[in-house]
């Protein structure tokens, strides 16, 4: 098959090798996906440089979402069968060396989720990690019908999921953006409402909106980064949903602030979450999908011998959505 691989972390262009590779075959538990596209996240284009950690495997293909067809399912596998189309999440974790970044993938039937029809597979590539993610920082702790949900970065990858499934889910949704085109982004998510952290007072803004109670939930992109701010939002009994923290790697809580509104913080980083939940989130994506037209963001789309590209669209910062790498071109 051809692949894209590494085998020491640096710049893409430099690391990055486009070649064949032997075609896995389905183990016992294992479906092998035919790959149409590869989606690309930060955490990807991470492990890659060495950002994250060191390099866990003498060979890596990178890329952990993506979206195909099975055509070889292995034994003891019943959900799925020859020629099913499906998304797929966490290809390159969890011990795991080879991702999506290739012509083929074999990996757990459990990681693999049905791909509705009128889904493309670019777009069920950019579901993955970003739709997860979402599901798990909204919904782990119960329902969230008539609730209030704040969205930090309401057009970013989780963001824009994160805005959708808290409607579906029945909540009332606030986002906030950095620039015009995202409030768009945001507002076609179906925010009520969008506020430009950048030109705008957040704080007075949620403040007016919830009548000064609150939010009930954040789903925060930048937890240190926002934490001052978001301390001001929240409403008695409520809950930070934690999955980045770039802007402050190593915040210092308030811990008395937390204790006095009973505000919990939620971590949760998607390779780590128990499989009860994980199984629960692919569900109920599925009923998502099913239930209405989605909004899913490609930021680009690059062939497969052009991954490094692909990988440098994702670093510059800019985008909205995701990066897609077209597996079968």
């Amino acid at each position: 098959m051809r692949a894209v691989w590494y085998e020491r972390a640096g710049a893409a262009p430099t690391v990055l090798t486009v070649g064949e590779m032997p075609t896995p075959d389905a183990g016992p538990g294992e479906v092998r996906v035919r790959l149409e596209a590869s989606g690309v996240n930060p955490a990807d284009v991470g492990r890659r440089s060495g950002n994250y950690r060191a390099m866990e495997f003498p060979r890596v293909i990178p890329n952990s979402d993506g979206a195909g067809i099975i055509d070889q399912v292995g034994e003891g596998v019943t959900r799925f069968a020859f020629g099913d189309r499906v998304w797929l999440f966490n290809g390159q974790r969890n011990g795991r060396a080879f991702g999506t970044a290739a012509e083929y993938i074999t990996l757990a039937d459990y990681l693999v989720t049905p791909l509705p029809q009128d889904v493309s597979f670019a777009a069920g590539a950019t579901l993955g990690i970003p739709c997860m993610t979402a599901w798990c920082a909204l919904f782990a702790d119960g329902p969230i019908a008539g609730q209030t949900v704040l969205v930090t970065g309401g057009a970013g990858a989780v963001g824009h999921y994160a805005v959708q499934l808290a409607k579906w889910g029945g909540a009332r949704v606030i986002a906030t953006v950095s620039s015009q085109v995202k409030d768009v982004e945001a507002r076609l998510g179906g925010a009520d409402m969008v506020v430009n952290y950048r030109t705008e007072d957040v704080v007075s803004k949620v403040m007016g909106f919830t009548e000064n109670r609150g939010v009930d939930r954040v789903i925060d992109v930048d937890f240190g980064g926002n934490l001052a701010t978001t301390l001001k939002l929240m409403a008695p009994n409520s809950t930070i949903a934690v999955y980045a923290t770039n802007g402050n790697r190593t915040p210092t809580l308030p811990v008395r602030e937390l204790m006095e509104k009973c505000i919990t913080v939620r971590s949760l980083v998607l390779f780590a979450l128990p499989p009860p939940l994980l199984a629960t989130a692919q569900a109920d994506i599925t009923k998502w999908l099913e239930s209405g037209t989605r909004v899913h963001n490609i930021a680009g789309q690059f062939a497969l011998a052009e991954t490094a590209e692909a990988h440098l669209a994702v670093e510059k910062g800019d985008k909205i959505g995701t990066v897609i790498v077209d597996c079968a071109r």
